[in-house]
Order: structure tokens, then C-alpha cells, then sequence
């Protein structure tokens, strides 16, 4: 794991929070709003959404701490899952500004070769920019090429594949094609999605392709087996805190200083992994002498409601402690 993490995440906001001097406030809060109805809607995939540099910028000083919480929320599970692997080369997928990415060289250290791809010229620029202003070798020797995503997708093979907030943008056939080199390319397969009951059909969905594909799930899901949630009432999903900049206050209103960012994901590796005994899928319940944990299980024991009481010693304590979307019981100390 990398110890220099919450630097990066301050880096990454400090320099986040100078790409919007010159640009007007008014200006900036409506590419906002007009990109974040673009993406809510029906975006073709023949034409990127993001258009110039005030669209990047703008956009990128809104959503990329956002993406980039979420994202390490997910690399977080695959790491706890692999603790003595780490990536030595990392592909990402529709990367655009590169929150990925940064959240990749938040969670290991070392070594490693990075390669951002994405249809969005000024997007890649940007995020180069962004990579050469940070104090990792790693961000400032990354690639960034531009490829549309989608069918006819060829990925260098790579230990680490992410696609983080891109499935959605695609058809269902460009999504399958994505999710399947991904699979092809990556020793390990991030994917992430917003934590929509939508993004998660598309998780579950790129998840069975994964593991007919030959991976093994190591993140978040304890098992291999088909996912216990019964689509329609429930969805699986996690939640990041997220500092917010004096854009998400103008264009989201409110004056607390974060938000909570919702997110799907699915990892999975060709390597072996020690994924959680269960998984907490809801933020635990505190009572009096009483956390109620909801989790997700091994395979056959399905979603599960659990009681630890003070009787329950130091289990108790580590629950009352317990946060959304950890593994349980957790790893014995040293």
C-alpha cells in the first residue's frame, strides 16, 4: 500500500484548484451544468462530450476528486485482497484527466508503467498537465494516447486494466467489447460505475463477463457465484467522501464542505487473491450496546443481517469502528 496517498489526494486538489483562473465563475458553472446533462443522457459514441480546454477544465475541477475517491475506494478492495502484489504497468480505459490514474499511484508504491487512453484530445492534454505538476515520477512518465473506446478497442497487455465512469457512455455492444478486452489485456480488472441501480446492472453485467472470461472476483464480492441481490429491490454499491471545491457549492448549492460519492465496481485478477469472508453493504447501524451490520456473504449464505453486542468483545469494538463497504471480521492485528 502506499503511504503517500492522502498527498496525492492533496495534491491532486491543490492543483485541481488552479485550472479555473481566468475562466469565469458563470461560465464554468454552465459547462458544468451542460456536460453533467450530457452525461445523463444518451451520449454518442462517435463524438467525445468534453469539446475544449474551458469544457476539461471545468468538468475536471468538478468531478475529478469525486472520481478519484471512488476509484481508490475500489483499488483499496483489490489491494487488501492481493496485499503482496502491485501493478507494474496500468492501463486506463477512457481515462480522460486521468483520476484514475492518480488514484493507481495513491495506492501502490514502485515502479510502473502507465498508459492513459481516451477519445478526448484536450481531455489527454489536460491531464498531462495535471500529471506533470505532481511529485510522482510515475504520473510524469505516463503515456496518453488517444483511441476511441468501444469496439475494435486493442489495449496493450498490462498488469492492471481500470475503466472507471465509462460503461455507461457506451452501447451494449461496444460495453461488452470494452469489458472483454479488458479481460484480455489486464491481470487484474478494475471497473468501476456511479452507484445508480443502472451502474450497478452494468457491474453485475461486466462481472459475469469476467468471470467467464477466466477471472476470478477479488473485490467486492466474497465468492464467484451469482450475485445474491434480487435486481429491482436492492443494488450493491459504496460510498467515498469527497472534499468539496467552491465549484460543487455553486453549481450543487449547500455549504457543507463534502460530499458522499456513490459507486459500483467489480474487481477481478487471473492471479490468486483472499477476498473478504464478507462484505458490509450498508453503513453499519450504532446502537446502544448494539451495531447491526448487513453483509454480503460466501456463497450460498446470501445477504446477511448480523448483531454484535458488547458480549462480543473486541469484535464489538471493531464494529462500532466498521465503515461501509469493509471487509468482516476483520484481519486479526500483529
Amino acid at each position: 500500500m502506499n503511504a503517500s496517498a492522502p498527498t496525492s489526494a492533496e495534491t491532486l486538489r491543490r492543483t485541481l484548484g488552479g485550472l479555473l483562473d481566468g475562466l469565469p465563475p458563470k461560465q464554468a458553472t454552465a459547462a458544468v451544468e451542460r456536460l453533467i446533462a450530457s452525461y445523463r443522457g444518451q451520449t454518442p459514441t462517435d463524438a467525445p462530450v468534453l469539446r475544449d480546454r474551458s469544457d476539461v477544465a471545468a468538468y475536471a475541477a468538478y468531478r475529478m476528486p469525486a472520481t478519484f475517491e471512488a476509484v481508490r475506494g475500489a483499488l483499496d478492495g483489490l489491494a487488501e485482497a492481493a496485499p503482496d502484489w502491485a501493478p507494474g504497468s496500468h492501463v486506463d480505459v477512457g481515462g480522460g484527466t486521468g483520476a484514475a490514474t492518480w488514484a493507481v499511484d495513491a495506492t501502490w508504491d514502485g515502479p510502473r508503467q502507465t498508459t492513459v487512453l481516451d477519445w478526448a484530445e484536450p481531455a489527454l492534454a489536460l491531464g498531462r498537465e495535471l500529471a506533470a505538476a505532481s511529485t510522482s515520477e510515475v504520473l510524469r512518465a505516463a503515456a496518453w494516447r488517444r483511441a476511441v473506446i468501444g469496439s475494435g478497442l486493442t489495449l496493450p497487455e498490462a498488469d492492471l486494466v481500470t475503466v472507471s465512469y465509462v460503461l455507461g457512455e457506451l452501447t451494449a455492444p461496444a460495453r461488452a467489447a470494452v469489458v472483454a478486452e479488458a479481460a484480455r489485456a489486464g491481470q487484474a480488472v478494475v471497473l468501476i460505475e456511479p452507484g445508480t441501480p443502472e451502474g450497478y446492472l452494468r457491474i453485475r453485467e461486466a462481472r459475469d463477463q469476467l468471470i467467464e472470461a477466466g477471472l476470478r472476483i477479488a473485490a467486492p464480492c466474497p465468492h464467484d457465484g451469482t450475485c445474491p441481490i434480487e435486481v429491482g429491490k436492492d443494488w450493491c454499491h459504496f460510498s467515498a467522501r469527497v472534499s468539496r471545491s467552491s465549484l460543487h457549492r455553486q453549481v450543487k448549492g449547500g455549504s457543507l464542505p463534502y460530499e458522499d460519492e456513490k459507486f459500483s465496481y467489480v474487481a477481478a485478477t487471473r492471479f490468486p487473491t483472499e477476498p473478504a469472508a464478507s462484505r458490509i453493504t450498508r453503513r453499519p447501524q450504532i446502537r446502544k450496546g448494539l451495531v447491526l451490520l448487513e453483509l454480503c456473504g460466501p456463497e450460498g449464505s446470501g445477504l446477511t443481517r448480523v448483531n454484535v453486542t458488547k458480549r462480543h468483545g473486541d469484535l464489538y469494538k471493531a464494529a462500532r469502528d466498521a465503515d461501509w463497504g469493509q471487509a468482516w471480521p476483520p484481519a486479526p492485528q500483529p
